[in-house]
């Protein structure tokens, strides 16, 4: 079993030295660090991560919880966490809540407990209790997608009132007055800011908000759970067209809600963009070569992903630094499911 002695040994420097390459303890010269690591390369050599973190109280390690890792947005989001935390030196610890507040306290507590050195969370919003739990033990946290407000922390979000009312403008643009809005769970911030967004537009045209036009594309989940999924825009759809007067266009505000939309206009024996139009939130390598293509206001996972990491290892360094919240602008992609409104 090669040890911290033979590194030393290889690369002709003290223990010491080596030590604080592997640490980051002291200052070592680029020379000398890249002779440390030369020799550990060639050697296999491993340190071990209990007795490292032991000694700088660091484990190198950051917790990330997201609320649907089946969900595109998500998944493209925790490749950006990954990228950026090894880029750093750091291991990423995914964990995926389905929405649940039961998974969400249970991984808080793992995460607490491995010691990791900071978090990056998309909240249920259920409880603030789980997430006080992280401040009391120190750990630096960054909001994703969504935030509570009563929590201070920094937070990486999509611009999502400013996508929303620029789609719901590009409809009224087509001339489309009764605009179904398909939403996601209430209690999550997001979803009030696109709603806000959807209502500026209308405002801005002297179009009466109605209230009749606004549904939830959520359904439950296996474990009987409120959860964004395929069978909620289904769902959302059939109640929006079983209106007296239905709505001449449709806007989803999540990928999964927009894909179970579709299909609900197909089952109710329409045709879109010629019987109805249809948009969505959130672009995804499907929606360009979907029949019809599909409408989308693109948001940037990747970049959130990446954005979070970076403004988590800022508050590492810089622990007393003023709370930040970016927002991370979206694009409106106009394709072929949207069309005039004769």
């Amino acid at each position: 079993m090669t040890t911290i002695k033979d590194v030393a040994k290889k690369a002709e420097v003290s223990i010491a030295t080596v030590s604080h390459v592997i640490n980051n303890t002291r200052y070592v010269s680029p020379e000398l660090t890249i002779k440390v690591k030369k020799a550990m390369e060639e050697l296999r050599y491993q340190p071990n991560a209990v007795a490292r973190s032991l000694k700088t109280e660091k484990t190198q390690t950051i917790g990330l919880i997201v609320s649907d890792i089946s969900n595109p947005f998500f998944s493209t989001l925790v490749r950006g966490v990954e990228d950026t935390a090894m880029n750093n030196g750091h291991s990423v610890i995914v964990c995926n809540t389905d929405e649940t507040l039961v998974k969400e306290e249970l991984y808080v507590d793992v995460l607490i407990q491995k010691k990791i050195d900071g978090m990056i969370i998309a909240p249920t919003g259920k409880s603030d209790k789980n997430l006080e739990k992280v401040y009391q033990n120190d750990i630096p946290m960054v909001f994703i997608d969504r935030q509570i407000e009563d929590i201070e922390a920094d937070a990486v979000l999509s611009d999502n009132f400013t996508g929303c009312y620029q789609v719901t403008r590009h409809l009224i643009e087509l001339g489309h007055r009764r605009i179904g809005l398909i939403l996601g769970l209430k209690r999550i911030s997001n979803t009030q800011e696109r709603l806000n967004g959807y209502k500026k537009a209308l405002s801005e045209y002297g179009i009466k908000y109605d209230s009749q036009l606004i549904t939830g594309g959520y359904s439950k989940n296996d474990g009987g759970v409120e959860a964004v999924r395929i069978e909620g825009g289904i769902k959302a759809v059939n109640r929006l067209l079983a209106l007296p007067k239905t709505p001449t266009a449709i806007f989803s505000t999540n990928n999964l809600m927009t894909l179970g939309a579709l299909k609900g206009v197909i089952n109710n024996g329409l045709r879109c963009p010629k019987d109805i139009s249809l948009a969505g939130l959130d672009d995804f390598e499907w929606a360009s070569i979907f029949e019809p293509t599909l409408t989308t206001v693109a948001q940037a996972p990747y970049k959130i992903g990446t954005k979070a990491t970076e403004l988590l290892f800022e508050r590492l360094s810089k622990p007393d630094q003023k709370y930040q919240e970016i927002r991370i602008p979206t694009v409106l992609k106009i394709r072929n499911s949207t069309t005039l409104n004769y």
